[in-house]
């Protein structure tokens, strides 16, 4: 059985849409599977009566504190001890839950991933990936988006570790190759930290590297199918891509290509290299966008992608 744990008082349209969007994961999820709705029971009890859904469907953990998405995220961990995020981090380090996500604080989320669930042993820094859509209809994984703004050489390489282990994984990629984002094709090119994990990645053995890969085939797919940068020029490439999707949307155009950048239908990145999976969701999820955050949750334990990340750092120790 799969225990999957979501804030549900996570998020700008929390609980409500958390709510909708675990009945409809019902539906999509396996028969042995259980959703926690983690949150003020009171107010999710509310919910589920006045859309008429049965709130025995889902385990229900009271946590009454809500981590309201503009606090300080680390004090707010900190203080709020029976919000629904520590309240749930709780849970999955102890093991009652497989899984946690959440659409809510995204800052809390990492501070609870680092504090509560700890690295994986070997792992010096976690990171978050992203799927970027290509046009020739596949997705190119970019890490980190957010974790990490100015991480060292060996912590850029490990990112190509894991992106490697994810998109075999999670992407059915059989050998992904692995490029370094930097601002040209030639091993001299960058900055001193770029300079430095060109040359560890090349001698590696843990993953196929490629080479140094440019902003300007990000989406043409290029090279790549995982692509490393820090987290803070993979943060700017990731709104980038998100303020694409509006712009087109706005101005009318239609294609497919297009509607691959709705972050809906991802629901959620997973967070990795801490001990335990989280999947941090958009703050303004819809019911859709929670459901495809349940069953990318539910995917990352079925793929016993956290075990493979252990068994590699095992491995590399």
């Amino acid at each position: 059985m799969i225990r999957i744990g979501i804030d549900a008082m996570g998020g700008d349209f929390a609980p409500n849409n958390v709510i909708l969007g675990a009945i409809e994961a019902y539906s999509y999820i396996s028969a042995d599977t259980k959703i926690f709705l983690i949150g003020d029971e009171k107010k999710i009890t509310e919910v589920c009566q006045h859309y008429g859904i049965d709130s025995g469907n889902f385990v229900i953990v009271h946590a009454p504190e809500t981590i309201e998405m503009g606090e300080h995220p680390i004090r707010a961990f900190l203080k709020k001890k029976q919000s629904s995020l520590v309240v749930g981090f709780n849970l999955l380090a102890e093991g009652k839950i497989d899984v946690l996500a959440s659409a809510g604080n995204t800052g809390a989320m990492l501070a609870g991933s680092v504090q509560v669930l700890n690295n994986i042993p070997g792992i010096i820094r976690p990171c978050i990936p992203a799927q970027i859509p290509l046009a020739d209809g596949r997705n190119m994984l970019l890490l980190d988006v957010g974790f990490n703004s100015d991480p060292r050489a060996d912590v850029l390489y490990q990112f190509g570790i894991m992106g490697s282990i994810y998109a075999k994984t999670m992407m059915d990629i059989e050998n992904p190759r692995v490029a370094l984002l930097n601002i040209g094709a030639e091993a001299e090119k960058g900055n001193i930290t770029t300079q430095e994990a060109y040359k560890i990645m090349s001698d590696t053995t843990d993953f196929n590297f490629v080479g140094n890969m440019e902003a300007n085939m990000l989406f043409n797919g290029g090279i790549a199918d995982v692509l490393v940068t820090d987290g803070f020029v993979g943060n700017i490439c990731l709104k980038q891509a998100e303020g694409m999707y509006e712009l087109v949307a706005k101005l009318g155009v239609k294609h497919p290509f297009f509607n691959r950048f709705n972050y809906e239908t991802y629901g959620g990145v997973p967070v990795l290299g801490v001990t335990a999976p989280v999947i941090i969701g958009h703050g303004v999820s819809t019911p859709l966008a929670i459901k495809n955050m349940i069953l990318q949750g539910e995917m990352v334990v079925e793929h016993r992608l956290i075990e493979k990340f252990k068994e590699a750092m095992l491995g590399n120790a």
